[in-house]
C-alpha cells in the first residue's frame, strides 16, 4: 500500500512538472511572437520614414535666363564659399543676406502653381538660412545641405542667368552623400572645408 501511494505521488509530481514546463514554453512562444511583431512594426515604420524622407518636389524645369533669382543665388554662394573657408561668421552673414534677398524678391510676377511652389521652397530655405545665422559651423553645414536642395529647386522652377555646377560629395551627410551648387568648375567642398577640400565631383552644369 505504501508503495502504491509513493508511485501515485510520483505520477502527480511528474504531471505537475510537465504542466509547468508547458506553460513556460507557451510564454516563451508568446514573447517571441510579440517580439517578432514589434520588430515587423518597427521595420514598417522605418520603411515609411525612408519613403517620406525620399520624397522630392516635382517641379517642371525652367530653361529661361532669369536674373530675378540672382540675389538669392549670390547669398547662397556667399554661404557656400565661407563654409569652404571654414568661416562660421562669414556663413552667418551669408544667411542674413539670403533672408534679405527673400524679402527683396518680387513675388507679384509669380502666378498659380509657380507661386505655390515658390512659397514652399522659400519657406524651407528661409528656415535653414535662419539656422545658419545662429548655429555653429557643424550645424551650419547640416542646414546648408537642405538649403542646397531648396536653391536647386528654386533654379529649376524659375531659372537663372548664371552658369552653375551641381557638385556631389559621397562622404558628406554621414557617407550618404550630399550636393551643392558652385559658380566655379574647381571642386571646393563646403561640407568639409580644409579637411577634404577636393572631395567631390561635378554632376552637371546648369546653363
Amino acid at each position: 500500500m505504501k508503495n502504491l501511494k509513493t508511485t501515485f505521488s510520483i505520477l502527480i509530481f511528474t504531471m505537475l512538472t510537465l504542466t509547468v514546463t508547458s506553460c513556460k514554453n507557451d510564454t516563451k512562444k508568446t514573447d517571441s511572437n510579440g517580439e517578432m511583431q514589434s520588430m515587423e512594426m518597427n521595420t514598417e515604420m522605418s520603411h515609411d520614414n525612408d519613403n517620406a524622407s525620399s520624397n522630392e518636389r516635382q517641379i517642371a524645369a525652367s530653361t529661361q535666363k532669369n536674373d530675378a533669382t540672382s540675389e538669392i543665388i549670390d547669398s547662397y554662394l556667399q554661404i557656400k564659399n565661407t563654409l569652404v573657408a571654414d568661416d562660421k561668421d562669414g556663413a552667418a552673414k551669408g544667411g542674413t543676406a539670403m533672408i534679405t534677398a527673400f524679402s527683396n524678391f518680387d513675388m507679384t510676377t509669380l502666378k498659380g502653381e509657380t507661386h505655390k511652389e515658390y512659397m514652399e521652397i522659400i519657406e524651407s530655405a528661409k528656415e535653414h538660412a535662419e539656422h545658419i545665422v545662429k548655429s555653429d559651423i557643424a550645424h551650419q553645414r547640416e542646414h546648408f545641405e537642405v538649403l542646397s536642395t531648396d536653391v536647386n529647386d528654386l533654379i529649376t522652377l524659375l531659372g537663372t542667368e548664371k552658369t552653375l555646377y551641381q557638385d556631389f560629395c559621397p562622404m558628406a551627410n554621414n557617407n550618404k552623400g550630399a550636393y551643392w551648387l558652385s559658380e566655379v568648375e574647381e571642386i571646393k567642398n563646403p561640407y568639409f572645408g580644409a579637411k577634404m577640400m577636393k572631395c567631390g565631383s561635378i554632376k552637371k552644369q546648369i546653363n
